[in-house]
Formats: C-alpha cells, sequence, structure tokens
C-alpha cells in the first residue's frame, strides 16, 4: 500500500499557517534566525489513523524515572556486559562463518554464543534478514531470549528506496514516497502520520529503533550518498519535517534518530567508498546543516547518528566526525545541547577501514565522545580493545558510565527494558531463565579471560 501525499496536503498548509499567525501574535515578530528559541510545531494523532486493537500497549516512561532505574541497573552489570552494550552489530558480526553479507535468516548457535561471550547491546537488520512477518518475528525474539539486556533492534526505514521492511511486499507494511518528494510538499502532518505508520509496522516485528529520519540539508546536486532521501534543500522546511517524524516515530514507541551529524547534504562523495571532506565554515554549518538537528533534538530525538564526513575548515584536521570531540562533544553536545545517544555511522565503510583498524576506530570513536559502535569491521578485536582500554584506566569508569547509563536510559524509557527486568536482576532469587543466562555468560567471559591470560603468556 501506497500512502498518498495530496489528501493530507491542504491541512498541513492551513496548521502551518495557524502556527505561524499564533507565534507572530506571542512573540510580536517574525524575525529569521531565531529558531532555536522558539517552540516547535507539535502534531497530534489523526483520528481516523488510532492504533490497530492488537498493537501492543506503548511505554514511555519520564527521563527522570528512567534515568533512576538505568542506574540501578548499571549497578548490577559486570564490566563486560557494560563494555557490550556499547556495540550494536549486523548478525554476520555474531556468526562470522558466511562471510560479510550471507542471508541470515534466523538466530543461529554461534550467534547465541557470541552474544553470551560478547553482550553486545544491540543490533542491525537489513532486507537480505527479512523475508517474512512470522521469520523476522521469531528471528527478533530468539535474538532477545539469548540477550541478558534486551538489545536495541534497528533498522533503516527511512520511506522511498531505503525501506528495509517496505522493499519487500510480503512484509505487508506501508510503502511511502521519498523524502524529496515529500519534501516537496511541506506536509508537516503527513510526515508525522508516515513517522507513526512506520513505527507501529515496524514495532510489530520486534524493532524498536529506526534509523530515521534523514535530517541532511541537500544543498549539492552533486551529492549521490544522500540523494533524495533528504527533504531538501532549505532548512527551515528540512527542519520541520523532521521534527514531524520524530514525534510521530516516538509516539509510537520506536526511538528516532537523526542523521548524518553534521549533515553531509552539501558533500560529494560516498564515505562507503572513501574519504570526504566538505568546505563548509562553522558559520555556513550554523546557518544550514545544523537547524534541521536543532528542531529534531527539540522533538526529544533519543539518537542522533554521526557521520563519517570530516569538515577540515572546523576542526582543522581530516579526522572523520565519528571521531572528532569537537564535532561530538563541543557542537553536539556542548552547543546543540543533545544529551541522549550518539551513534556512529557504520564503521565497516571504507572511509574508515582504510585508516583505522577495527580496535583504532572503535577506542578513537568511543574516546571522542561517541556512545554507540555501529558495526565494527571485527567485532571481537573492537570488544577486547575496549575491554582492555577500561582494565588499564585509559578509559575511566566515569566515563563508560556517562554511555551505558545513556544506552539504559533509552531503553527503560521505551519500554525495551523494564522496571520487572530490573527487579529479577537484582532479586537474590533470580529465575531460572536469568539464572541460566548469566550462567552462560559467565562462562563465556571466564573462557575469554583465560584465552586472553594465555595470548598475553605467550607474548612474554
Amino acid at each position: 500500500m501506497r500512502i498518498p501525499i495530496n489528501q493530507r496536503r491542504i491541512r498541513g498548509i492551513v496548521s502551518k499557517c495557524l502556527c505561524l499567525a499564533m507565534a507572530c501574535l506571542v512573540t510580536g515578530c517574525s524575525l529569521p534566525g531565531i529558531r532555536s528559541k522558539e517552540p516547535i510545531t507539535r502534531y497530534t494523532p489523526d483520528p481516523e489513523n488510532t492504533p490497530v486493537a492488537s498493537e501492543k500497549p506503548v511505554v514511555t516512561l519520564s527521563d527522570e524515572k528512567a534515568l533512576e532505574l538505568a542506574g540501578k541497573y548499571y549497578a548490577q552489570m559486570t564490566t563486560e556486559e557494560r563494555v557490550g552494550q556499547l556495540f550494536m552489530v549486523n548478525l554476520e558480526q555474531l556468526d562470522t562463518r558466511k562471510g560479510n553479507y550471507y542471508e541470515f535468516k534466523k538466530c543461529t548457535g554461534t550467534m547465541k554464543n557470541t552474544l553470551q561471550q560478547i553482550p553486545v547491546g544491540g543490533v542491525i537488520l537489513f532486507s537480505r534478514n527479512i523475508a517474512k512477518i512470522k521469520q523476522t518475528q521469531n528471528l527478533i525474539t530468539n535474538l532477545q531470549e539469548n540477550s541478558l539486556t534486551p538489545l536495541f533492534v534497528a533498522v533503516d526505514e527511512e520511506g522511498g528506496d531505503v525501506a528495509r521492511v517496505a522493499s519487500n511486499k510480503k512484509m505487508k507494511t506501508t510503502a511511502f514516497p521519498s523524502a524529496e518528494e515529500i519534501g516537496e510538499t511541506e506536509d508537516g502532518d503527513y510526515v508525522y502520520e508516515m513517522g507513526r505508520t512506520i513505527a507501529r509496522e515496524i514495532r510489530s516485528l520486534g524493532f524498536n529503533v529506526d534509523f530515521a529520519p534523514v535530517a541532511d540539508v541537500r544543498t549539492s546536486e552533486l551529492n549521490t550518498e544522500i540523494g533524495n532521501r533528504s527533504f531538501g534543500d532549505d532548512p527551515e522546511k528540512v527542519a520541520d519535517l523532521v521534527s514531524a517524524f520524530v514525534q510521530g516515530c516516538q509516539e509510537r514507541g520506536v526511538c528516532a534518530t537523526l542523521k548524518h551529524f553534521p549533515g553531509q547534504g552539501s558533500s560529494n562523495g560516498d564515505t562507503h567508498q572513501e574519504n570526504v571532506d566538505i568546505d563548509s565554515s562553522i558559520t555556513m554549518l550554523r546557518k544550514t546543516d545544523f537547524v534541521p538537528f536543532q528542531e529534531g533534538i527539540k522533538a526529544g530525538a533519543d539518537f542522533v547518528m554521526v557521520s563519517h564526513i570530516s569538515v577540515s575548515r572546523v576542526t582543522e584536521t581530516k579526522e572523520p566526525a565519528s571521531m572528532s570531540e569537537l564535532v561530538m562533544r563541543t557542537i553536539l553536545r556542548d552547543e546543540l545541547g543533545f544529551q541522549k545517544v550518539i551513534v556512529t555511522d557504520a564503521l565497516d565503510m571504507s572511509s574508515i577501514t582504510d585508516n583505522y583498524t577495527a580496535a583504532e576506530a572503535a577506542y578513537q570513536a568511543f574516546k571522542s565522545g561517541a556512545d554507540i559502535i555501529l558495526m565494527p569491521a571485527n567485532l571481537q578485536e573492537a570488544y577486547q580493545e575496549l575491554l582492555c582500554r577500561v582494565e588499564d584506566g585509559s578509559i575511566t569508569q566515569e566515563r563508560l558510565r556517562e554511555s551505558v547509563v545513556r544506552i539504559l536510559t533509552a531503553k527503560f524509557k521505551r519500554g525495551i527494558l523494564t522496571e520487572e527486568q530490573l527487579e529479577m536482576r537484582m532479586s537474590p532469587s533470580p529465575t531460572p531463565e536469568i539464572t541460566e543466562v548469566l550462567a552462560a555468560t559467565a562462562t563465556a567471559q571466564t573462557k575469554q579471560k583465560a584465552s586472553k591470560s594465555k595470548r598475553k603468556s605467550a607474548k612474554n
């Protein structure tokens, strides 16, 4: 099913006009350049598009409550578990026997063993893993059942060409036009309902994170990596639609992700294939590229994905944004005020693997401010590197806690982790299921430590 745009266009225009008129009455001005101080447009569900009766109820905790529970849960975790939470991987990284792009459609025994040895915080599925509704549900359920801490389960479901679920007609989900086509209508109500619909449909399959919306402002016609995935070239219009998608998506219980910070709509290359440096000053970034991210942050986005592009005019180096403390801490955290989860773009892209080992990339990204390391080229090497860095003090306990608590807070807030699961974890007599997973994880971690000790002895 494909949702038409025009049926909501008039309503969207009227809504915007009313909001603009109200803003002018309240503020007494309509000057540009003060968006960061203005309240965002708040959207409400269309009464005709109510949740279906079979939909699992959406649980959303307050930030304060989620943070409180996250702190308690963190205290119950081993160091190995805490470090594991920093990784989100594809299935081929849990089972390396078939190469990098094998079409895994079920949870294998090797994946179960890896989840015990390296208790990752999340997984991402691609079209190659998604065949049918029941198959996808079973795959995700089995992955969750073999994880001591519930996983983030992510998918790229943007609409248009990047729709891992909707591109498969057997999944019977809603197909949406490209962001570029939608952007031409400037219809925030449509995009809000789009976010709600995508979230509701992928959540029914077991997904809880959508790597969308694209917040890049496409200012270069030569840009092929973003292309029609952007809502357009006007930062103000893109910002409104990004905010609408975030609100709709998270209103139905799925974490939304603003990507690709600091904005790569002006790039002329593809970070999947090569190093890309954009020729933007900090003034230009603030005037154009940051605007949709600011609006998405105000809308409450749970994630921001940081790109591998470099902005040498700002950082004075060619290091990727995903490795830059200036980009992630000084700009994204301090200037834009984002205090939730920062995830890197996939670290198996050529722009990273051509210049860094998996261990180097993971450590540099985390040290510079990332919370989640997405798809390192070698999970074992990346995990062991961060674990060793924690053990030798290169990564402080404070730094580790900072990221893991952010991750756990998002999981509690969206109902991925529950208070009941925390209570079972804290119970002096945990359930047999919890005891079994804890024992298996402890055994796997003991074997890992023994193997590590043998390697050290051999070196000496």
